[in-house]
Formats: structure tokens, sequence, C-alpha cells
């Protein structure tokens, strides 16, 4: 008989949001930090192309592909949301911010991680909108 152990979830990860600077502009913290981690995930840009191969044409469609691919990553690290700890948003010039911030909140579901919004000109491929990179740590 196979001898279970039960995997302890330890919360390693925690806000730093000094009181002497100015709060955030947006659902996110200035900085996390993780103690005692002893699993680091680090993605590479992560874009909107679904399993079939199709990329949706809206950025708030393409945010919301993005973010269930992520949370595959990592379902498959055995990660979850909460465990993210910094993020990094590439978005085309001329996209609607806010259906990217929009599917960011639902995704993350208030939790908080460090996060950088960046508009670019363009993506590798021109019918990606936005691209998104994590780092998660547990």
């Amino acid at each position: 008989m196979p001898l279970l152990v039960q995997r302890e979830n330890v919360r390693v990860n925690r806000t730093i949001m000094p009181a002497s600077i100015a709060p955030p502009a947006a659902a996110y913290a200035h900085a996390v930090l993780a103690e005692g981690s002893s699993r680091l995930l680090h993605t590479a840009g992560v874009v909107a192309t679904r399993p079939d191969g199709t990329v949706p044409d809206s950025v708030g469609e393409q945010a919301e592909v993005v973010w269930t691919n992520i949370i595959a990553i990592l379902d498959e690290a055995d990660m979850s949301v909460s465990d993210i700890v910094s993020m990094t948003t590439y978005v085309v010039v001329g996209n609607p911010m806010g259906d990217v911030m929009a599917a960011r909140d639902r995704a993350l579901s208030g939790h908080l991680a460090a996060s950088t919004l960046l508009p670019v000109p363009a993506l590798a491929r021109p019918e990606w909108q936005i691209e998104i990179a994590i780092i998660a740590a547990r």
C-alpha cells in the first residue's frame, strides 16, 4: 500500500504596501515578499492561443484565454493564482486597458500580486494583442 503524504499548503507570499507611499493605481500590490518559498515558477509570455490554435479577436476575450492558459500552467505545476507574486502584461497600443485589467481581476479573485502593465507597438504575431508573464512562489 503506497504511503500517502499530505502536502502542506503554507502561505509564503506577503504583500508589501508601505503606508509612506501612494497606494497602487489598481488592484495589485507594490511588491510581494516570498519568504521560505521552496518552489518558483517562471512562465514565458503566455498568449491567447486556444488549444485548437484559434485566437479571439477582442483583447478582452484574449485576456480571458491568457488567464485560462496561465491557470492551466499553474495547475500543472501544482500551484494556484494565490501563488502568483509578480506579473508583467504587454498590451498592443490602442486596445482598451480596462478589459485587460477586468480579466486579470476576475482571474485573481481578490489576490494581489506585483503587476506591471506595458503598452507595446506589437507582439510576435499580429493576431496577438496581449501577452502575460508571471512568477509564482510556494
